[in-house]
């Protein structure tokens, strides 16, 4: 299957790179996988043995770029250890070139990004830092955003804590709630939901661009856990990528799934569906893992979401603000 009828599969409504030249800010998905990707390393089974024989088909990591054409600048949330291949992407969707933008790393004008912002300090979520130290980029002062547990985590722990010794990476500590300015037209406030919190607290994002907004919560516990209505938190956004981590309960045999705990697919579904059809629509389920059944077009699971009247993302398409 080719790589550009697997992304229509998964969400039909996908900008061209001529509809997506516009002045109006913007987000690109560039990954839907779960942390250890798809196909995932190590897997001989048959749901990652049948992506594997598509020729150049790969699924990389969630994270998802923000862009704002008028003023060529560009930010990513998460970065992953696909991040080259995802920074490939984006410049498929928004080449900047040479172009400077407003950030004190040369980086960000040789690859047209004014920063990352984390979510957490689990493995898919910022080991693509490594790609900024000295062994490959060598950064200077690159502006990571992160909030506080995760900025200790950075600072005190290798290979991380050399970036910021070396000053290829410069943390800006965000705050729960609290808003941060990219520019005169798109804001982006990091809020606290319950996670598996080893190394650091976790957050998830709303970005709010001049004409919509969306909410992007890769990696949750259980909706129930949270401090906040997430219904409320749907109907308020006009976009929403929710962590669809797993299908359902069994998923991974031989494993107890209550060590890594995400809302199941089949959970969701039965809260969200008391949603009128326009707020269900609005949902778009990404961080996938690589034995989710959704990943198959042809799969039972994945008629059920889509009949249900909601969204796979899919990897480069593109929303505006």
């Amino acid at each position: 299957m080719k790589r550009s009828l697997l992304l229509f599969l998964f969400f039909p409504f996908l900008l061209s790179g001529q509809q997506a030249r516009t002045t109006e800010p913007f987000v690109v998905i560039l990954g839907i996988a779960q942390d250890g990707g798809y196909p995932h390393a190590g897997c001989k089974k048959s749901c990652c043995l049948t992506a594997s024989s598509r020729s150049g088909e790969r699924v990389m990591i969630t994270s998802l770029a923000i862009v704002d054409p008028l003023t060529n600048e560009r930010w990513i949330v998460d970065a992953t250890p696909d991040l080259p291949d995802q920074l490939r992407l984006l410049d498929s969707v928004h080449p900047v070139g040479t172009t400077p933008v407003p950030a004190p790393s040369p980086l960000a004008n040789h690859l047209g990004l004014s920063g990352i912002f984390l979510t957490h300090a689990h493995v898919g979520h910022y080991t693509g830092l490594m790609f900024l130290g000295r062994e490959a980029i060598g950064a200077r002062k690159f502006p990571v955003y992160a909030m506080p547990r995760m900025t200790r985590f950075l600072q005190t722990n290798g290979p991380w804590d050399q970036l910021v010794q070396l000053e290829n990476i410069e943390i800006r500590q965000i705050r729960n709630g609290v808003a941060v300015r990219l520019n005169d037209r798109i804001t982006l406030t990091p809020f606290l939901v319950p996670h598996r919190d080893e190394y650091s607290e976790t957050v998830g994002y709303r970005i709010e661009g001049p004409s919509r907004s969306i909410l992007f919560i890769p990696d949750i516990d259980k909706w129930d856990k949270w401090n906040t209505s997430i219904i409320q938190a749907v109907v308020s956004s006009d976009y929403a990528f929710l962590d669809g981590t797993f299908f359902e309960e069994g998923e991974i045999p031989g494993r107890s799934m209550s060590g890594i705990p995400h809302p199941f697919i089949v959970e969701s579904i039965q809260k969200f569906n008391r949603l009128p059809e326009e707020a269900r629509s609005k949902i778009h389920f990404l961080h996938l893992n690589h034995t989710n059944p959704v990943f198959d077009p042809q799969s039972q699971a994945h008629r059920q979401v889509i009949g249900a009247g909601f969204r796979l993302a899919a990897q480069g398409s593109v929303f505006p603000l």
